[in-house]
Order: C-alpha cells, then structure tokens, then sequence
C-alpha cells in the first residue's frame, strides 16, 4: 500500500492491479485449507487463553486489524464467518477468551468491512453469555428462596438462544438418575420465567466435575457430561458390557467408541477393560479400575477431537443455496421482468461480497 500510494502517487491503475494480485493469491489453498479457515483459525489462536501467538495489546489490536483488511480479498467470506464463529462459540461458553475488550474489538472491524448481517449472529452470541450468567444468578436466588427445591448437584445451566449459535447433535441420553433431578430443578425455575420456550439439551457441550473413590486417593476427574453418565453407571455395576452400556444411555456406536476409548484405552485408564487391547470392539467388557492413580489430585480426561471441517464447509453450503434463492426472489421483485442472463449477473454481482458464485 505504501508503495502504491508513495512511488505510484496513489493512481488507480496501480491500486487496481494490487487489488487483482491480493484477491489472487489470498484465495490459494495451502495444504487443502482455504485461507478462509487459516485466517478464522488465526484469529482464534491470537484471541484465547495460551494461545500460540504471545503479543501484546497493542500489537493484537494492530494484527486484527490486518486480519480484516486481508478479508476483504478473500472471496469466501462467508467460510472465514462460519469457522470464526465455530472457534468463538468454544472460546464463549469455555471461558478460553483471553480479552474481552479484543474480542468486541474485532467484531466491530469485521462490521464495518462486511456489514451488520455478516456479525449479527455473532454478537448475538456475545450477548447470550451475558444474559446467560444473570440467568444463572437468578436460578441460584430461586435455589435459596425455593427450599422444596433440591437439585443434589451443582448445576451451573448456559441458555442459549438456538438461531445465534452454530448447530449441535442433540441426543436423547439417558441421564443417570443423579442427573436427571437436577435437570427437573432448573425446568421448574425456567418455567417459572416463560412459558413459551422450549428447551433443548446439548449434553456434548457439558462439562462434569466428578470424585473418584480409587484405592490409594480420591481424584477429581473433570469429563464431558457423556463421559461422566459412562462412569456413573459403575456406581450399581461392577461390570458392564459395551451393549448394556449402549442400551443404558441409548446412545449411537460412534460416539459411544469414542467415550470408552477414552475412558479405558487413553492415558487416563479409568475404566479397565477386558480383553486389554488398544482398540474397542463390541464384545468388550468393562470394569471400574480401582488401582488407577495419578500424582495430580484432579485430572482433565479429554475425548479425542472431532474433525468439524466438513461439517462447516456442509452448513454454509447450505446458507449459499437460501442466499441464492433470496437473492433471485429479491430482484425479481423488484425488477417484475428480466432476461435471464442479466438475472444471472446481477445475482452474481449481489452475492459476491460474501462468496463466489461459479457459474
């Protein structure tokens, strides 16, 4: 820019040609992944806790900054959307925000280079959590003025508001009967609010806080809410099957493996498992491992990660077939008639500043 703007004396040729050079090589896949994503996935680690990029205030206000200038030659900005927005939804509701003031910061940016619509849903989600913590303070007035109300447990709920945020599986677990009560609990208080909403559980965003009773020392284990419901059930059976365990929580064979992989074939063994080999197969039998140790006094037992690549790249293909369509019925409209090749264009030239369209 400087050059264009000192040795060229900012002529429009020049700024011409430095817009077609950006807009080509800023839309290269490196290594099968679209700039879109490594943009969305450098922001995510600029703005978390411990994140790989250590820079100072100063220097992250001046990165984001060159962040969303990039985007602009980015033709799929509605890629870099949907990955950023996956990335602040696990920032948002694991409290791994390193700042709030940078993470208001660059929504800011991004709504003056794309416009409102391209954050609305994200500051959505940055207003659910604050509507989400008074929600969780008034849920606790209600535990201490209600004394016919018992949830057992500690039970910290976040509500959010389902067109803001990016879709979960949601499935009908079999909540152990610990839970289950506590659930009931916060329904009563919810409904004591409003009538008219219903509530959805995504038990694969909970986090569980659980005491091991091991031979040598009690240690806390902090598992996923699937992952705590598995080790719950050893607390009425010393041995369990993987099908009585299939059938006790009614849930699918894959993220079934997924759990008792973790639980029994990972660092943290858990649960014992018979026969002890690496992988998990359907006629396995699995028992509490009560000799398990560890020298820290609370452990973090995590599930092996999910690659959510194609599932976004899916979605927005999806929201690229309703904006086509929105696009067309919006011209339509208002031109009544028109020839078909110009309809094309027109829809191509509407659409392109969130993707291109290839015709």
């Amino acid at each position: 820019m400087a050059y264009v703007t000192d040795c060229f004396q900012n002529h429009t040729l020049f700024h011409k040609a430095l817009k077609e050079a950006f807009e080509v090589f800023c839309n290269k896949t490196v290594t099968g992944n679209s700039s879109a994503e490594l943009l969305a996935t450098f922001c995510d680690n600029i703005l978390k806790k411990g994140g790989s990029e250590k820079l100072s205030d100063e220097a992250i206000e001046e990165t984001l900054e060159k962040v969303v200038k990039l985007l602009a030659y980015i033709s799929d900005k509605d890629l870099f959307a949907e990955f950023y927005r996956k990335k602040l939804a696990r920032r948002l509701l694991f409290d791994r925000s390193a700042n709030d003031d940078h993470k208001r910061s660059i929504l800011t940016k991004l709504k003056q280079q794309c416009g409102g619509q391209f954050t609305s849903k994200m500051e959505g989600m940055v207003t659910d959590l604050t509507l989400a913590r008074e929600n969780q303070a008034n849920y606790e007035d209600y535990l201490r003025s209600n004394s016919a109300a018992h949830p057992g447990i500690d039970l910290t709920v976040t509500v959010l508001t389902t067109g803001f945020w990016p879709s979960y599986k949601s499935f009908d677990l079999n909540l152990p009967a610990e839970m289950v009560k506590c659930v009931e609990v916060f329904k009563g208080f919810y409904e004591t609010k409003t009538k008219h909403r219903k509530l959805t559980w995504i038990y694969s965003l909970g986090t569980c806080h659980i005491n091991g009773k091991f031979e040598q020392k009690i240690i806390e284990l902090i598992v996923s809410t699937y992952q705590a419901a598995v080790l719950l059930l050893f607390n009425a059976s010393d041995r369990l099957s993987y099908s009585e365990i299939m059938a006790h929580l009614n849930l699918t064979h894959d993220d079934l493996l997924r759990l008792l992989h973790s639980l029994s074939c990972a660092k943290y063994k858990i649960l014992s498992k018979e026969p002890n080999t690496k992988t998990i197969s359907h006629g396995d039998y699995f028992e509490f491992n009560s000799k398990f140790t560890d020298k820290l006094r609370r452990i973090k037992v995590p599930l092996p990660p999910v690659d959510e690549r194609k599932k976004v790249v899916e979605d927005v293909d999806k929201d690229r077939r309703y904006a086509i369509d929105a696009a067309l019925v919006r011209i339509m409209k208002s031109r009544k008639v028109l020839g078909h090749q110009q309809l094309v264009s027109e829809c191509v030239e509407q659409l392109s500043r969130m993707f291109k369209v290839l015709i």
